[in-house]
C-alpha cells in the first residue's frame, strides 16, 4: 500500500486539469481554452487497490494583476508545500524557452521529487520533441521526464508508476469512495462557469464567476438558482444573447452535466448580475469563494 500527495503545477493552458480528470477518470476540474480557467486548489483522489494518490490541481502560473490573481498565485504556493511529488506540466507542442525553465526552477526550488510531464505529445513528433527535452537533462531537481497525452490518456499508467516510486506513506487519507474534496455545490458552480467560458469564447473577458444562490437537493429533483457574476453592465447582453438564446444554451448544457453529477433531474435557473470590477475587490472575491485563509 502506497499513498501520498502530488501537486500539479505549470503555466496556463498546458493541460493540468485535463490530466487530473484523465487520471481519475472523473471530472473534478473544469477545462476551457481560456488561461487561468482553474482558480482554486482542487483535490482529486485516485483510489486503487495498492495505493491512494491525492492530486492537487492548481491555477496556471502567471503574473498577478488583481486580487483574484493574487489568490490564485497563493493557491499555487500553498499547494506545493508538504507534498511528496510535484508534477510540472509543460506543453510538448511549444518550445522550452527560458521562461519555462525559469518558472520550473522558481516553483520547484527545494522540492526533492519533481517529475517533468510533457503533455500533448499526440500533437507533435519525436523529431520536434527530442531537441526540446534535451534542454531539461541538466535540471538538477527533475528526477524523471514522462511524455504523455492527457487528452487521449496516453502513457498515464507509466506516469503513475513513476509517481508511486516516490510515495512513502501507507495509509488512506480519504474513504475509498471519495474522489474529490470539493462539495457538489462547488462542482455545480464550476460546471456552469465552464459552459459559459466555452460558449462565450472570446466574446467576454475572463472576469466571470458563479454564485449559487439556492441549492435544494431533494430525493428525485435538485433545484438550483445560480447567478452569473460579471464585471461590467455592458457584458450583460452578451451573456443573455439575442432573445435570451446564449443564457438558455449555457443553462441547457450546464443542466445536462449537473444531472450526470447528481444522478437525478435538475431544475436550473440562471441569472446575470453585475458587480463592477469584482476581481479587484478583496471582500467580493472572498464572498465568491476565493478566500486565501481557506487555502
Amino acid at each position: 500500500m502506497k499513498s501520498g500527495f502530488v501537486a500539479i503545477l505549470g503555466l496556463p493552458n498546458v493541460g493540468k486539469s485535463t490530466l487530473l480528470n484523465a487520471l481519475l477518470k472523473e471530472k473534478v476540474s473544469i477545462v476551457s481554452p481560456k488561461p487561468q480557467t482553474t482558480r482554486n486548489k482542487i483535490l482529486g483522489i485516485l483510489n486503487e487497490d495498492d495505493s491512494q494518490i491525492v492530486f492537487i490541481d492548481t491555477p496556471g502560473i502567471h503574473n498577478a494583476h488583481n486580487k483574484l490573481d493574487e489568490y490564485m498565485n497563493k493557491a499555487i504556493s500553498v499547494a506545493k508545500d508538504d507534498v511528496d511529488v510535484v508534477l510540472f506540466v509543460i506543453d510538448g507542442t511549444k518550445k522550452i524557452n527560458d521562461n519555462v525553465i525559469d518558472t520550473l526552477n522558481k516553483y520547484t526550488k527545494g522540492i526533492d521529487n519533481v517529475i517533468l510531464v510533457v503533455n500533448k505529445i499526440d500533437d507533435t513528433t519525436y523529431e520536434k520533441l527530442y531537441p526540446e527535452l534535451s534542454k531539461c537533462n541538466s535540471l538538477d531537481n527533475v528526477k524523471d521526464i514522462v511524455p504523455i497525452s492527457a487528452k487521449k490518456s496516453k502513457n498515464l499508467e507509466e506516469l503513475l508508476k513513476v509517481i508511486k516510486q516516490y510515495l512513502k506513506d501507507d495509509v488512506r487519507y480519504f474513504d475509498e469512495d471519495i474522489y474529490t474534496d470539493q462539495s457538489i455545490k462547488f462542482l455545480c458552480s464550476e460546471i456552469i462557469r465552464e459552459k459559459a467560458l466555452w460558449l462565450l469564447q472570446d466574446e467576454l473577458p475572463h472576469g466571470i464567476a458563479i454564485e449559487i444562490a439556492r441549492f435544494d437537493d431533494g430525493e428525485t429533483l435538485c433545484e438550483i438558482d445560480a447567478d452569473i457574476i460579471i464585471e461590467k453592465a455592458s457584458h450583460k447582453q452578451i451573456i443573455i444573447g439575442k432573445g435570451g438564446a446564449m443564457l438558455k444554451n449555457i443553462g441547457i448544457k450546464s443542466r445536462q452535466d449537473i444531472e450526470k453529477l447528481v444522478d437525478k433531474k435538475v431544475m436550473l435557473k440562471l441569472f446575470v448580475k453585475v458587480r463592477e470590477d469584482w476581481r479587484t475587490k478583496s471582500n467580493t472575491i472572498k464572498a465568491l469563494g476565493y478566500n486565501s485563509q481557506d487555502l
